[in-house]
């Protein structure tokens, strides 16, 4: 298991308490700092089965500089922004053993990453 992780962020830092408690064996990836490649966003995005636009912080600045949210959705320039900005991705992302990821940003989505 692993998460995408930013340890500012209340969300995150409750879904790795949540893992922690749980007792599961996960890798932490500070994302801000090792930021995925575009490949790595492409693979997660595909077992999220969403779109980039959907795990997009649009209420970051860089998204309000970007103008996001009336950028034409192109899956491929969307995940090249993400990749180039990370702090855009929305966090945390657990993405577990057997394929799943969840944007689990809530404890009912982390029983779910956890089940």
């Amino acid at each position: 298991m692993e998460i995408w992780h930013n340890p500012r962020c209340s969300k995150s830092r409750a879904a790795k308490t949540a893992l922690d408690e749980a007792g599961v064996a996960y890798t932490e990836r500070r994302y801000l700092d090792d930021a995925p490649s575009a490949e790595e966003l492409e693979a997660v995005l595909t077992k999220l089965g969403a779109e980039p636009w959907d795990i997009t912080r649009m209420g970051e600045q860089i998204a309000k500089d970007l103008d996001l949210r009336n950028a034409p959705r192109d899956r491929a320039k969307w995940i090249g922004i993400l990749a180039g900005h990370p702090s855009l991705i929305e966090r945390p992302i657990v993405i577990t053993d057997d394929g799943r990821a969840h944007v689990a940003r809530d404890p009912e989505t982390v029983a779910k990453a956890l089940g």
